[in-house]
């Protein structure tokens, strides 16, 4: 009974049971189901918010338990109370988005159910303090996402299994992890565990835990079944799932393991800049050339992840506040991005770059909405982005000042991935919102979507101005700060009510001198086209010279694949050769092919087998004891 009252649990345990009631509701009361869905979800986020001041309440390093020693083992400590918190708020946003945008299509029972699920099942994740009962929700998640993919019918059906397989070998990385922390320890509890690297068992249980998280959060190499998920499954389950709640889960796990577990070493933490560099800089260079609106998100879903790896791999105070930091604007932003792709969808009938366009009039509240998120994911001051990046740039200059020589290189991966993050979303923008209609939308009369799609899209942005403007007094203080656990410095001053201040009086001024110079009165000019000759020029399949000829933003951004040193990164990239999963499926069929033709069901060839068996037996009977 008191699984049912005490609020920890009943965390888990509420959207549990308003997942099975959307199940079972008779399938024609969608509009009940949904109801139920929000509100559970609405309280499901009530109740995290009074267990994230509960957990404010208390002296650093001190925690909420339940059931401590049992099957049941919770603890609700600063940093898992601003997670579950962050679940729970992108959960209830989710499911008001998808009352508009799943309305109408099958499967809506499950579909409600497995959110629901999820929310409950992420939340003990985040509360479990015994590593096996983690085990087994971490599984549980794998398997809600497996099937709430699946929702996007046939076509999402190999991004599905793919996923599925990806989490669920990380999955297994991480059990062998836990078995070689109870093997040093002698115990499963996380609050007790404190491991250094002495020997090689040591070693491979980090990386293990390493491996679960990076392919949670989707950090290169185990990143491949984020792009293909974000493109095949219905938005509302990508911006839940790889663009936010997989990404606070995933590093949730990597912070846990990193300040709470395992006792980080230089070297250790060298690796870790490292995956996060990488992930940076190379998963934004596929991003600017991506032509789908979906995959391209999920790319930089992918690409953001590198700065929480590099602000937790710092080994910092500000830099790991810095990665936590930007684990939650990451989540805001993305999120938002998404469900901007969702209405473009959803009212154009296409995410293809190359058949949108001109929908900032018809759709002014995504329009905003998706700007505000795009200057956030791009860094640009005053927004939550900047202010969280500026706290990892902090954290490698920090981390430079302790000794090594790599951190320059990291600082100026950060920062170039952030200008390349900017050129990708100002193609973005241009091509769905401020071009010139495509043949596609010129025809068709859009209009913005339902209150139920733009109300979390505006939430969202409004958050991402929140958490930038007022950064050092809302999230810093009540959310990240508590949860780094240890005294954070900041290396420099960002004051940012002055800097606003300046940054929108610049903004004014340069309308006002857009304004004056006469702004409306179009000046006609011959096209220029860089010195070539426009009738033996084609530009987007349209011949030079016809009246409509127009070089878009995807058209320019192509010519970065044909440059000398990326050409064959990116034909290696598009024929999937730094897939893992691709290239262990192929390397897998190879070998069953192999055994396919051995195994062909003639006689003839299984005598033959039998033959050369017998014969090598023989030999080894004869000469073999003769040899001993």
């Amino acid at each position: 009974m008191n699984l049912f009252l005490d609020p920890i649990p009943l965390l888990i345990v509420l959207p549990m049971l308003a997942g099975v009631a959307c199940l079972l509701l008779p399938r024609r009361m969608e509009g009940g189901r949904a109801a139920v869905a929000v509100l559970s979800a609405l309280l499901t986020g009530i109740l995290a918010w009074h267990l994230f001041g509960a957990a404010r309440a208390l002296l650093p390093g001190n925690a909420l338990t339940y059931g401590r020693g049992g099957w049941l083992d919770l603890r609700l400590d600063a940093l898992s109370a601003f997670v579950a918190l962050a679940v729970t708020g992108f959960g209830f946003l989710i499911a008001l988005y998808s009352v508009g945008f799943m309305k109408g299509r099958d499967r809506l029972p499950e579909y409600y159910a497995y959110l629901l699920w999820t929310v409950g099942i992420s939340c003990g994740a985040v509360l479990a303090n015994n590593l096996i009962l983690l085990l087994v929700f971490w599984g549980l998640l794998g398997l809600t996402l497996y099937v709430m993919i699946g929702i996007g019918g046939p076509g999402a059906s190999a991004a599905a299994k793919k996923s599925f397989i990806v989490i669920g070998g990380s999955d297994c990385f991480l059990l062998l992890g836990v078995v070689i922390v109870g093997w040093l320890t002698k115990t499963v509890r996380m609050d007790e565990i404190s491991i250094g690297f002495t020997g090689e068992l040591s070693a491979v249980a980090f990386l293990c835990f390493a491996a679960a998280a990076f392919a949670k959060a989707g950090a290169m190499p185990l990143h491949s079944w984020v792009p293909d998920c974000g493109e095949k499954a219905p938005v509302p389950v990508a911006a839940f799932l790889p663009a936010s709640l997989d990404k606070l889960l995933g590093i949730y796990l990597l912070a846990r393991a990193a300040t709470g577990m395992f006792v980080m070493t230089a070297g250790w933490n060298g690796l870790l800049m490292l995956v996060g560099a990488g992930t940076v800089i190379c998963a934004v260079m596929m991003a600017l050339v991506q032509h789908d609106l979906k995959r391209l998100l999920s790319y930089h879903a992918v690409s953001q992840v590198g700065y929480m790896v590099l602000g937790i791999g710092t080994g910092t105070a500000i830099g790991i506040a810095g990665g936590l930091f930007h684990m939650l604007n990451n989540a805001i932003y993305k999120s938002c991005l998404f469900l901007c792709a969702g209405s473009v969808e959803k009212k154009a009938g296409t995410t293809d770059l190359d058949r949108l366009g001109g929908l900032a009039r018809a759709m002014p509240l995504t329009f905003g909405s998706c700007l505000v998120a795009a200057l956030a994911i791009s860094g640009v001051p005053p927004l939550n982005g900047f202010a969280s990046k500026w706290m990892v740039y902090q954290g490698i200059v920090a981390a430079g000042a302790q000794g090594g020589r790599l951190w320059v290189l990291w600082l100026a991966t950060a920062m170039l991935g952030s200008a390349l993050t900017l050129a990708s979303f100002v193609k973005v923008l241009h091509a769905v919102f401020l071009c010139k209609p495509s043949r596609e939308t010129a025809g068709k009369s859009l209009s913005e979507a339902g209150p139920s799609m733009w109300l979390p899209m505006a939430v969202l942005a409004i958050l991402c101005v929140v958490f930038g403007v007022w950064a050092f007094r809302l999230p810093l203080p009540a959310m990240i700060l508590p949860a780094v656990g240890r005294p954070v410095c900041f290396l420099g001053v960002w004051r940012v009510g002055a800097a606003t201040l300046m940054l929108f009086a610049g903004y004014a001024l340069g309308l006002i001198i857009y304004l004056l110079a006469g702004v409306g009165r179009a000046r006609v000019c011959e096209t220029y086209i860089g010195g070539e000759i426009l009738d033996e020029t084609y530009v987007s399949g349209v011949p030079a010279g016809a009246k409509d000829v127009e070089v878009s933003g995807v058209d320019f951004y192509r010519t970065v694949e044909t440059l000398p040193p990326l050409r064959g990164l990116y034909r290696a990239a598009h024929a999937r050769v730094f897939d893992l999963y691709e290239v262990g499926t192929k390397t897998l069929f190879y070998f069953v092919e192999a055994l396919r033709k051995a195994h062909s069901g003639l006689l003839p060839m299984y005598l033959t087998w039998f033959l050369v068996g017998f014969l090598v037996l023989l030999w080894v009977l004869v000469f073999g004891t003769g040899v001993a």
